[in-house]
């Protein structure tokens, strides 16, 4: 059937129409990007730590550094083909349902998704909204104004059956989108309490399910017109008043009920001219009456007015009661004027809107005057809403004398904040960590309620964007009072991060009548479990009364090919059964399978026959085995045989099949419940398939429990495992993933929903990250050969430590997790280090702190006992088989105290001893040790002041169990070392040289001197926390590190000076580089004067790339950075420290030529290699020259040759040497 629309649908809208549905192919498509052609092979083994718990390879375009949100806010989100997920677009609230909405002429139009979010995808959409996969373009569905529970797409109708708590035009709670012709009301106008669940029985029929009991759109309230506008705390303006004192302020006529005339009673205008009055509010309205006190000074009265609503300029329509007839009269059709009686007797007159219309300001223009001029003693407006504001002056005035008006009490440090683009003004407070915890500020709202009956509660949230807070905005917490004698109500989580206005429901049921002894109060206030710097704000609470006597009883069922609905509900089995639960059933869930309808909730049979949960079949509503569960259901999920329930329950009705913790199955062919393990201690709000590669491109179906649960409960040999409210189970293997020691990616946040779209993979909503490393967190290994990141085989665990240790002494960087590594190879000796703040659990089941070794074997284990594990290591290195460790370290070792480093022998597995004489200071750090190349002496640098009894400040040298201070001069913090060659050691930090500040320093261990890097001090704009050789001799390099204004810092010494990269944009602001590291290239890039063609510089950290986003890791070729490494880390992006590798790297020149100095050597080389070929070959010529000659060797022994030698006289052998021509003659 086509059901009547009210979208009004103007020329362009049928445009906006027509694009929304053109055809398009199904499928999302995903952009992979070309791996870097990283060669590694030179390394050896490669290792990254950091402080992350899932962590992946840049694959794909759509990928992101996105962690789960815990601000309340969700995302719509798609798995890439490696698996892992990435968030399409971003709600600023909750999702809460989604379907595919496929037309009845086949073509797919989008998903439709609903929830209580204000924005998706960053458009401004209240509640609902249609997705599109293939362009991931948002399309907003204007019309709703409140919060969207459900959204049920039927093929069949071309309909979107949609519900929840919200108004549109003249539908509530539930309304349809039909085809292309927009919104539409449904023939039964919604239900009077909110929709839950919508599905589509075996016969075709919608059924819905909720907390209402009739059909229709929320009941007024009995007594009508009862609650008072405040116009006292309006700005108040005139036109034409009179200019006689006393009664020429507009202000005398507010809250005067009394209809005396008089100075300061009343206000006049110009003698025979028409004028106006007008009141703009700080809040929004809707007035449903308007009384007026006429003037009868002097013989003046108003005879004619107009009543025009702001902003909207429109002029409103009244009814009346004619005092003359006593009969219901309209106002003036044509001009909208009303007539206003001068019958003195007569104390006020009342005027009905005809219309519903909301405002913030209204104007009366008088046209026409009894006597000399027109004027009013009194005015007051009148609405239905029931409001209770938090700023005290919107609420009902106290000068209108009502016995228990509307009211409010703020304590704490609020103040007022302008209502922006907002309803009404409303309260903000910006708190610490303390006034927090201790819940400081609060708001009591007490609303005006003058008949006891069935309300619902909703507290209204301001968005914002409107006041830039949104990066500040924080949780409330709410709790009610409502019955007189009944307990508060269990308190809610509010997101307050919402971009615009929204609107939550926070209770439905009874509530009493305002007495001298009772009053209903909402209670707003900080949820204490949360950080420092929360904005927290408090705008209204709204009660709108329903009516419980509609002949239902929270289901209802819709035959969408009748033009007209029954109102005999006796005729609907689906009726029938919610009429047979006890009165106020609340239906949360629906489900259909093998043609029977499974119905869960919050209910009871009238006859105890079920509780909670109940099926109908053949038109029969028939308990569950053992009578259904013992407490409420959230959820109902069916796949293959299993019916997968959620809820706040513990066990069957009757008590007799335990382990239904919160979360069973119900086996809907044996007709039996089923254990989930032991399911998870606390409540489970939603249950959502999800598929996974369990066992290796194996990809199968799972079921994620999502809700406000801290364990999964033991069972069988497993363990409880802690968690936070997220729960993977595998059905193949009757476990949960966390148990399971699969190669599996990791998975942390929770779903909401799911939906299938033909063609391409399942669309999910909620809060999950995943990145796809199984098993790594804090730290991976790397390889090249295939490009992949790899679990180490060890856990770890990042730990929070105190503020006095949180910081680096240079750097101001976090260093929880893994902070740094490094591996030892020595003969059969083979160990990887990991040094960090955390912890791990050892081979034998030992709990390992901050320092971790893995063998060549695998097995894991620890440091003996003797530290304080508030350590964190910052730095490794090793000297033989000995490691010296450094960092924040304290504790004590053979009665000995230790500050700042340790030695460990590796070899022997244990502390070694003795331990160097502690280093002193202040704030003891070690950031950074070196050991000098063909040499036993080990650098150690960092934030400290002596060592052992030695003055011996910023780095100091170890050598022969004894301290050594290298050279005089030095102070400040040192973060960074590297050697230049085996005499040159490089330092980088904040540091001083005599005095003078620096970043950079060379120490000569020749000449024992510190000497400050030319232009480091002025070309360096910060510390330097990060620090690479550029080449093999180290006379280039790069540092990075944080400027004075905040900012990340990349520059390049090429041996002359110094060449900035991050100050052109191409790092964003939040950018932290932690890491810097040159790599080898398989492929060249293009040539440039920063980075060598075969090779890449890897910076890591926490980075922030301009027209990306957040990055872990990136590599930069000299002209760009590109992705490399993204991370998570709980609900926020992750971080990586460092690279560090067996072997160190050997550099390559620039486009493959040698440097000139090579060159030169190179060319010496080969200049005297031929040469010398030259001389040798020409004295083999000269052999065979004198061979061909005839010449013999001459003899080699000589009998007498002493005595002969002494009878030649010298003439006869020198005398014929200067003769040419002729061989000397003996």
């Amino acid at each position: 059937m086509r059901f009547p629309s009210w979208t009004g649908l103007t020329a362009a809208e049928l445009v906006f129409l027509a694009q929304l549905y053109l055809p398009s192919t199904q499928g999302v498509t995903f952009d992979p990007v070309p791996p870097p052609s990283l060669n590694l092979d030179q390394l050896g083994r490669v290792a990254l730590t950091g402080n992350f718990d899932s962590i992946s390879l840049y694959n794909y375009k759509q990928q992101t550094e996105s962690a789960f949100s815990s601000n309340g806010s969700q995302a719509l989100i798609t798995q890439l083909p490696n698996g892992d997920f990435t968030p399409a677009a971003t709600a600023d609230a909750y999702i809460k349902s989604m379907c595919p909405f496929v037309m009845s002429n086949g073509q797919f139009a989008g998903v439709v998704v609903g929830g209580n979010f204000t924005s998706l995808g960053g458009i401004e959409a209240q509640g609902v909204a249609m997705y599109d996969p293939n362009t991931s373009k948002i399309t907003p569905l204007p019309g709703l104004l409140g919060q969207v529970a459900v959204v049920y797409c039927d093929q069949d109708t071309n309909t979107v059956y949609v519900g929840g708590d919200f108004k549109g035009a003249d539908s509530t709670n539930a309304v349809a989108w039909v085809g292309m012709s927009g919104w539409a009301n449904l023939p039964f106008a919604g239900f009077n309490g909110p929709v839950d669940s919508i599905t589509k029985a075996p016969n075709g029929n919608i059924i819905f399910g909720g907390t209402f009991t009739g059909l229709g759109n929320t009941t007024a309230p009995r007594k009508k017109d009862q609650q008072i506008i405040n116009t006292s705390s309006a700005n108040i303006s005139s036109g034409s008043t009179t200019d006689t004192a006393g009664f020429n302020d507009p202000k005398n006529i507010v809250c005067k009920t009394s209809g005396q005339d008089g100075p300061g009673n009343t206000w006049l205008l110009k003698d025979k001219t028409p004028g106006f009055w007008r009141a703009d509010m700080n809040f929004g309205f809707q007035p449903t009456k308007l009384r007026l006190w006429n003037t009868h000074q002097d013989g003046r009265g108003t005879k004619t007015f107009r009543f025009t609503a702001f902003p909207i300029n429109g002029i409103m329509n009244f009814t009346y009661i004619d005092p003359t007839t006593n009969e219901k009269t309209p106002c003036d059709a044509s001009g909208a004027r009303c007539p206003l009686s001068d019958n003195a007797s007569l104390p006020h007159q009342d005027f009905t809107f005809v219309n519903d219309v909301g405002m913030s300001a209204f104007q009366i223009d008088i046209s026409d005057w009894y006597g000399d001029g027109g004027g009013l003693d009194g005015i007051e407006l009148f609405q239905d809403d029931i409001y209770a504001y938090a700023v005290p002056d919107l609420n009902e005035p106290a000068c209108a004398n009502v016995n228990f008006g509307s009211n409010s009490t703020p304590t704490g440090p609020w103040t007022i904040t302008p209502s922006g683009k907002s309803q009404s003004q409303y309260l903000t407070a910006n708190l610490s960590e303390q006034d927090v915890q201790s819940a400081r500020a609060s708001v009591v709202f007490e609303p005006d309620i003058k008949q006891k009956g069935n309300y619902t509660v909703t507290v209204y949230t301001p968005g914002c964007l409107q006041d830039n807070s949104c990066d500040r905005r924080g949780i409330a917490n709410v709790t009610g009072i409502f019955t007189e004698g009944g307990a508060p109500t269990s308190p809610q989580q509010i997101y307050e991060t919402n971009n615009y206005d929204k609107y939550d429901q926070v209770y439905s049921g009874p509530v009493d009548v305002n007495s001298d002894s009772f009053r209903a109060t909402v209670t707003l206030t900080s949820f204490t479990q949360q950080g420092n710097g929360i904005a927290l704000v408090a705008q209204r609470v709204r009660f709108a009364p329903t009516n419980y006597t509609g002949g239902l009883n929270g289901i209802f069922e819709f035959n969408p090919n009748q033009g007209t609905t029954l109102t005999d509900f006796s005729q609907s089995k689906f009726d029938q059964a919610g009429m047979n639960l006890q009165p106020g059933a609340i239906i949360t869930s629906l489900a259909v399978a093998d043609g029977i309808t499974y119905v869960g909730g919050n209910f009871s049979a009238t006859d105890g026959e079920f509780e909670n949960i109940f099926a109908i079949t053949d038109g029969n509503a028939t308990s569950l085995p053992n009578g259904g569960l013992n407490q409420p259901i959230s959820a109902l999920q069916v796949f293959g045989d299993l019916l997968y329930v959620g809820g706040n329950f513990t066990n069957t009705a009757n008590g007799t099949v335990s382990g239904l913790n919160n979360f069973a199955a119900y086996d809907t062919v044996s007709q039996t419940w089923v254990a989930l393990g032991s399911g998870v201690r606390g409540r489970v709000n939603t249950i959502v398939p999800l598929e996974l590669n369990v066992t290796e491109n194996q990809p199968e179906t799972c079921i994620t429990a999502n809700g406000d649960f801290d364990q999964l409960e033991a069972f069988g040999s497993a363990p409880a495992v802690p968690v936070e409210g997220f729960g993977v189970w595998v059905p193949s293997r009757q476990d949960w993933l966390q148990n399971l020691n699969l190669k599996t990616r990791t998975i942390t946040g929770k779903l909401s929903s799911t939906t299938n779209i033909t063609g391409s993979s399942p669309l999910l909503a909620g809060t999950i990250s995943s990145q796809g490393v199984p098993g790594a967190e804090d730290a991976v290994s790397l390889t090249s050969k295939p490009l992949q990141l790899s679990s180490l085989g060890i856990k770890i665990q990042p730990q929070q430590i105190a503020a006095s240790t949180r910081k680096r002494a240079v750097s101001g960087q976090n260093v929880t997790g893994a902070v740094t590594g490094l591996f030892h190879k020595n003969g059969k000796l083979n160990v990887t280090v990991i040094g960090g703040h955390f912890t791990a659990t050892a081979s034998n089941g030992s709990t390992i702190n901050n320092l971790a070794f893995i063998n060549g074997t695998g097995a894991i284990s620890g440091l003996q006992s003797g530290l304080d594990t508030a350590s964190v290591f910052l730095a490794l290195n090793t000297q033989a088989d000995i490691l010296y460790a450094g960092g924040t370290i304290s504790g004590t070792l053979d009665n000995a105290a230790i500050n700042g480093l340790i030695l460990y022998d590796l070899a022997q597995g244990n502390f070694a001893f003795p331990q160097p004489p502690a280093l002193g200071g202040d704030n003891v750090a070690v950031n950074a040790i070196a050991t000098r190349p063909k040499s036993t002496q080990v650098y150690v640098a960092g934030d400290f002041e002596t060592a052992g009894s030695l003055g011996c400040p910023s780095v100091c040298m170890f050598d022969k169990g004894q301290w050594s201070q290298p050279g005089s001069g030095l102070s400040g913090s040192v973060a960074a070392l590297t050697w230049q060659g085996n005499d040159k050691l490089l330092a980088g930090g904040n540091i001083s040289i005599n005095g003078n500040a620096t970043t950079l320093a060379n120490y000569d261990t020749k000449k024992s001197r510190w000497t400050p890097l030319d232009d480091a001090g002025t070309a360096v704009p910060g510390p330097v926390t990060a620090l690479t050789p550029a080449n093999d001799d180290t006379s280039e390099f790069w540092v990075a590190g944080k400027s004075t204004n905040g900012s990340a810092f990349l520059l390049k010494y090429n041996g002359s000076g110094f060449q900035s990269v991050g100050d052109n944009g191409m790092l964003g602001d939040q950018t932290t580089i932690q890491g810097l590291s040159m790599l080898s290239l398989n492929d060249e890039h293009n040539k440039n004067d920063l980075v060598p063609q075969g090779m890449t510089l890897l910076i890591t950290g926490s980075l922030n790339l301009p027209n990306f986003g957040n990055a872990s890791a990136a590599l930069f070729n000299g002209t760009s950075f590109a992705p490399f490494i993204l991370s998570t880390s709980g609900n926020g992006p992750g971080t990586l420290s460092q690279l560090f590798s067996e072997k160190t790297v050997s550099f390559k020149s620039s486009g493959g030529r040698l440097a000139v100095g090579f060159v030169v050597l190179i060319g010496l080389a080969c200049g005297l290699g031929t040469i010398f070929l030259l001389v040798v070959a020409g004295i083999l010529l000269e052999r065979y020259r004198r061979r061909a000659a005839g010449y013999q060797p001459a003899p080699t022994s000589y009998p007498d040759k002493t005595a002969n030698m002494g009878r030649i006289p010298p003439d006869q052998l020198f005398g014929r040497l200067g003769q040419r021509g002729e061989a000397p003659m003996l």
